[in-house]
């Protein structure tokens, strides 16, 4: 519990505290929007790593070199853990958003944060408005604005399982012709999910796999775009685990 408490003082401090930063961050955005793009993601992330560091997580990342370096790109990932976000976004070079769910507005301050590094919000009720967030997701990513997006829609509460991926998703590569770097995520819950209320250290393991370019696929593959994603990230997934994690399964 100590961790978990720890945690929870850093984040409402680091919140209340970045209220003048974020009256600053909107003055430099009047004037020097990608300025205010690479401070507020150098913010955040610095405030992601601190957590990071306080749960006691062993990050391991491997595949930064399959991250295309002239282009946006379209991370996907397999989904675990509230800490998912907190681990993945200083390990993406450029501005990166992610598309979250509309839900996350309720969260005063935390929600400014995340407009500030072009997070979207989804409402998967409204049909019209989840719409208009994919369109603004391809406007994001035509403008060198790469996003990450969790197709599983939710987060999966069963351990080495998978949710289909929802085909959906993939909307914002193909409409932006943007690449798709699969991210295979391994033991982020746990830290924190698979005993909730506490923090234990532990390891975690993230891989980024090479780009899939829709474009190039074969018809049945564009078609089946989720279930051939999920394939990638799933197989590499238990790889990793038995590369990793092999001690644990014995």
């Amino acid at each position: 519990m100590f961790r978990f408490i720890i945690i929870v003082l850093f984040l409402v401090l680091y919140l209340v505290l970045s209220v003048p930063v974020l009256f600053a961050e909107w003055i430099i955005g009047k004037f020097n929007p990608g300025l205010k793009d690479r401070s507020s993601k150098a913010i955040v992330g610095w405030g992601f790593r601190c957590i990071i560091r306080l749960a006691g997580t062993d990050l391991i990342v491997r595949g930064q070199e399959n991250i295309p370096s002239d282009t946006a790109v379209l991370y996907v990932g397999n989904h675990r853990s509230y800490f998912d976000i907190v681990l993945t976004l200083s390990l993406f070079p450029g501005i990166t958003g992610y598309v979250a769910k509309k839900e996350m507005l309720r969260w005063p301050l935390l929600n400014l944060w995340m407009k500030n590094i072009h997070c979207l919000f989804l409402d998967r009720s409204n049909i019209k408005e989840g719409l208009k967030t994919i369109l603004k997701g391809v406007e994001e990513l035509k403008n060198g604005v790469s996003l990450c997006i969790f197709p599983e829609g939710t987060r999966n509460k069963v351990k080495d399982t998978f949710l289909p991926f929802h085909e959906g998703s993939f909307k914002l590569a193909e409409k932006s012709g943007a690449p798709v770097v699969p991210m295979v995520i391994l033991n982020s819950a746990g830290g924190f999910e698979d005993h909730i209320p506490r923090v234990t250290k532990n390891k975690v393991v993230i891989e980024f796999q090479k780009p899939v370019y829709i474009d190039r696929l074969e018809k049945t593959q564009r078609k089946n775009l989720g279930g051939y994603v999920s394939g990638i990230i799933s197989e590499r997934y238990f790889q990793l685990k038995e590369e990793f994690f092999s001690q644990e399964l014995c």
